[in-house]
This record gives structure tokens, sequence and C-alpha cells, in this order.
């Protein structure tokens, strides 16, 4: 793959990512790519979206747009799929949640210092 976008229903760009460097007049331009596999990839998305979000929907997509491209970064690499496991690449990114859950939570200076 050389690109992934996202449109709503009304044609809005809601999300877009390029997996190769391209001069933006080219990126008007749209190249074939394997459909089947085209096709299997969006459809993995949604269900990773799905999953996540529990039913997305396009307001999901805007309000937690860091979420949908770290879910697509899960997903895909290079264009390329990563993990073809659901489970797999739901549990990573559950596991950076509760890491950024970690983080955000307010500490102590003897708990940065171990002390505590």
């Amino acid at each position: 793959m050389r690109f992934m976008l996202l449109f709503s229903r009304q044609g809005k760009l809601r999300l877009q990512k390029w997996y190769t460097a391209t001069a933006e007049r080219d990126k008007k331009k749209m190249e074939e790519d394997n459909e089947l596999i085209t096709l299997e990839v969006i459809h993995r998305f949604v269900e990773l979206l799905d999953k996540y979000f529990g039913s997305v929907c396009e307001l999901d997509i805007i309000f937690n747009f860091e979420k949908a491209y770290f879910i697509l970064d899960e997903f895909l690499m290079g264009g390329e799929i990563q993990d073809t496991s659901k489970k797999s690449v739901l549990k990573a990114i559950e596991q950076a949640d509760l890491l950024q859950e970690e983080d955000d939570s307010p500490r102590s200076v003897l708990e940065e210092m171990g002390l505590a």
C-alpha cells in the first residue's frame, strides 16, 4: 500500500497516511494497488476501530484522531500489514493505553525517586 485515506460519507477527508514520499501533484493521481488486499486492509482496520471504540462512528475519528492514527500504525507499518491477528494488535494498543495512563497519573517526588 502506498497510502491510506479515510473519508466521511460527505466526502470529507478524516484520516490520511502516506507510506511513500509523494509530491503533492502526484498525490492527485491514483495508482492501482491490489484491490483485494486493499479491501482486506480496510475491513481489518474498521474491525480494529470497532473493537477499540465499540461501534466506531465518524465522531470517534474526529475527536480521537491521534488514537485512530495509533491503531493504524500498530496495524500497518510502511504500507505493509504488520500483524494479521486482531487480538495481538488490540493487546498492543491496550498495553500502550496502560503505559499512557501510568505516565498521566500524578506521582509524588518520593515515588519518582523510587523511595515510596
